[in-house]
């Protein structure tokens, strides 16, 4: 059996914790919590409907948010267009004007296109030399029939971190809402929504050792009665979300997000440990460089761009896992646009990795990568001219 690659593509998913797996699989099979959470007229059905409000608790308990703010969806790509196209169809009137940014994921930026094909004005904000949207940029924006606001978290190529709080009262001091991406951000991220000026968030189990397919949608108070919900049948999640609950799935992302709350500041200390353990090993090779911001900004995520020459980046797939662009970008084999807003030309962006950091990766991990992207540049004849 050959030999399985190093694994450092932690932005693209994360394997799902063992601990989240017992929990998950509690939730299967007759002998299990199999029931449907909405049959309240029996015990089965109770008994799971308590495993869903508790794994809501859980999941409100990292993000500093109540239980009853949080509506569960498939994902953070749900989250984004309940998020998106519910407020803007809440309105009643046509038109309007949003805001985002060009380094937005795809979720997002092909929800907002959607919006702007209805006849819905769009702005989209170039990022500063780091990789930031700032808040002047955004003041700058904003028009008198500016409804919504949506900004990213972290960056999921460049692991950058926009100032929310400060974006946020931006955009609450003139009555939009503000709706922030944050499946890249939870869990690394100390986030506390009871503060922040923020009324809308999405999050994603997957990006968390949780489960692909199950999400949520926080809902704050400004925008609860400003949102329309997409799907429909049955009135679930107050309305806003129809459709029989994943009891597993739910249990499963409750679970993750509780582990990522228990072991937050001890697991950032070891993740910070070792990107600098890369960083200085990859950071002497000559021409290399770090794209974003070098202080606001996750540990966990890191996009290089190498120098001109034959860097064959996907030679090194075979022994190490990792993205040349995002995984939203990959089916289309195109540049990564997030690059292509910071001044890269596609060549550029075809000499760019992202590697991400996560809570399996080891030291002896973080020196074999090493060693073989030195060894790929080597190689490349060119590279070093």
């Amino acid at each position: 059996m050959n030999k399985r690659p190093l694994y450092f593509d932690y932005a693209a998913t994360t394997p799902v914790d063992e601990r989240v797996i017992k929990v998950m699989v509690e939730c299967l099979g007759f002998s299990g919590n199999f029931g449907n959470p909405a049959s309240s007229s029996h015990a089965f059905g109770q008994q799971a409907r308590q495993t869903v409000e508790q794994a809501r608790r859980q999941v409100a308990e990292l993000v500093g948010a109540q239980a009853e703010q949080m509506v569960w969806t498939s994902g953070a790509t749900e989250s984004n267009n309940l998020a998106l196209k519910g407020v803007a169809q809440a309105r009643g009137v046509a038109g309007g004007h949003i805001i985002t940014s060009q380094i937005e994921h795809k979720a997002i930026l092909d929800t907002a296109k959607q919006l702007q094909d209805a006849g819905v004005a769009v702005t989209y904000l170039v990022p500063d030399a780091d990789g930031l949207i700032t808040p002047q940029a955004v003041s700058e924006a904003m028009r008198e029939d500016t409804f919504l606001v949506s900004l990213m978290l972290v960056n999921n190529e460049l692991g950058t971190v926009n100032d929310i709080p400060a974006i946020g009262q931006v955009v609450r001091d003139r009555g939009a809402l503000f709706h922030v991406d944050a499946a890249q951000g939870a869990g690394k991220v100390a986030i506390d929504l009871a503060q922040w000026p923020v009324d809308l968030m999405s999050f994603s189990a997957h990006k968390l050792y949780g489960p692909k397919g199950i999400g949520a949608l926080y809902v704050g108070p400004r925008a609860h009665q400003r949102l329309l919900a997409q799907i429909h049948g049955g009135g679930h999640e107050g309305g806003l979300r129809s459709g029989t609950l994943a009891t597993h799935q739910i249990a499963a992302m409750g679970a993750a997000f509780a582990l990522a709350a228990a072991s937050f500041d001890e697991e950032k200390a070891v993740i910070v440990r070792l990107r600098e353990r890369l960083l200085d090993q990859l950071l002497s090779i000559p021409g290399v460089r770090l794209n974003g911001s070098p202080t606001r900004r996750i540990p966990h995520t890191l996009s290089l761009t190498f120098s001109e020459g034959e860097f064959n980046s996907a030679a090194l797939l075979v022994s190490i896992a990792f993205s040349a662009t995002s995984a939203c970008n990959s089916a289309s084999n195109a540049p990564s646009h997030v690059l292509l807003a910071l001044g890269h030309d596609a060549r550029s962006a075809s000499r760019t990795i992202r590697l991400s950091l996560g809570r399996f990766t080891t030291e002896q991990d973080i020196d074999q990568a090493a060693q073989l992207i030195k060894a790929a540049c080597a190689s490349a004849p060119a590279f070093w001219q």
